[in-house]
């Protein structure tokens, strides 16, 4: 079996490793990618299902400090491709960009498939080879790295390797994780996956399950232990998801693993003060029910009124105040966290500390990026643009390794 030699291989075809490949081929090095996928970027194309958020344009310091305890590895990266030039870059493709009310930042077509088409006739025209169905086994006997595909086993010798191999959500798009136990039997310390950006478990009554499954609460804000996430969610079967729950996941998740519970203090009205909905709830209320008045005075909806009585019982207050701390702080109690299968990121992965830059220690020449990598951040933009920044960082140091 003859075996190839391009002067770098890409394993994986998301965002990470497509970035890498374009930062290489304009380096004027011959890139080979491997996809086990039959198309390129299906986790991608996923995102773009709802918008493409592609980064964020808020303040730099707050961008990075989403990304907690892997915040500072990640600073330098982020530095260097930052939210502009990714936006630029997007432009670049002939993609224009807009800022939602949010600060988040979307394509004007709001949706992955243009920008991918776009990105792949640039990578096709710059020399890079696409190899589609192409799954990573590890490496031969002789160092090469081991390919099967439709045609048989392939083998190949690159000058570097740059592994962009996803984290373990969504197992259906590629993203399976199968590529921890190949690096922990070579030395590579690998942390446990665990679901990031994920629904949790609440223990509904019935009632409220049965009538409001499916319904948002819209502008809500969430708070637990001090941390305070703003923002949409969404009453669900088995609890609550959506993207303000997922802003506090890693911390609520780690609460549920260690407490098996945590409690999420929802304010339905987060643009008024305690003082301001007290006084709107001290005026005359007539002859009308509870529900009405909570409608009338304070705006609330019908599914906003059942989370106040599934945090408070069916004895709500009544008086102007306590109703207004009530509405302020509706109490859930969280039981678990979904699974992987049903996260849209990954927490875990492979550790820095197993790493010199982004080269394995236990591997010289082979490079790793995007969301392989032992770090998480919520959505919002957070999660792409850490997934591009480490393809461009990976990518430099093999350029500037192999001149």
């Amino acid at each position: 079996m003859p075996v190839e030699k391009p002067d770098v291989a890409v394993v994986g075809g998301g965002p990470a490793g497509l970035m890498a490949a374009e930062v290489l081929s304009t380096a004027g090095l011959s890139v080979t990618v491997f996809e086990r996928m039959p198309t390129l970027g299906r986790k991608f194309l996923m995102a773009g299902r709802g918008g493409l958020n592609l980064t964020h344009s808020e303040d730099f310091e707050r961008f990075v400090g989403r990304y907690g305890a892997a915040s500072e590895r990640l600073r330098p990266m982020l530095e260097a491709f930052t939210p502009a030039d990714l936006t630029a870059w997007a432009e670049g493709l002939g993609q224009a960009t807009f800022v939602g009310s949010s600060g988040r930042v979307f394509p004007r077509a709001l949706k992955a498939s243009p920008l991918l088409r776009a990105w792949i006739a640039r990578l096709e025209a710059g020399g890079v080879a696409l190899n589609l169905r192409s799954s990573w086994t590890g490496w031969t006997a002789a160092g090469e790295l081991a390919f099967e595909t439709p045609d048989g086993p392939r083998a190949v010798r690159p000058r570097a390797t740059i592994l962009a191999l996803g984290g373990a959500s969504w197992a259906r798009l590629g993203s399976d994780g199968a590529w921890a136990p190949r690096l922990t039997a070579c030395g590579a310390a690998v942390a446990p996956f665990r679901p990031a950006n994920v629904g949790f478990d609440v223990a509904w009554t019935p009632v409220f399950r049965e009538r409001f499954a499916g319904t948002p609460l819209k502008n809500v804000a969430l708070e637990f232990e001090g941390q305070v996430s703003r923002g949409d969610a969404l009453v669900a079967g088995y609890g609550l998801e959506g993207g303000a729950v997922y802003a506090l996941s890693a911390a609520l998740r780690d609460a549920v693993d260690a407490h098996r519970r945590a409690t999420l203090d929802v304010d339905l009205r987060p643009d008024l003060s305690l003082a301001q909905l007290t006084a709107r709830l001290s005026r005359p209320r007539g002859g009308q029910s509870l529900s009405s008045w909570l409608r009338k005075a304070a705006h609330l909806s019908p599914v906003e009124i059942g989370l106040l009585r599934e945090a408070h019982g069916m004895a709500l207050p009544v008086a102007p105040d306590a109703l207004a701390a009530a509405i302020k702080a509706a109490r859930v109690v969280l039981t678990g966290a979904q699974g992987l299968e049903r996260a849209i990121s990954s927490a875990g992965g492979l550790a820095f500390e197993a790493l010199a830059g982004l080269e394995l220690k236990a591997a010289p020449g082979v490079f790793v990026a995007g969301e392989m990598l032992d770090w998480e951040a919520p959505t919002g933009g957070y999660l792409l643009q850490a997934c591009f920044a480490t393809g461009v960082a990976a990518a430099r140091a093999v350029a500037e390794r192999l001149s």
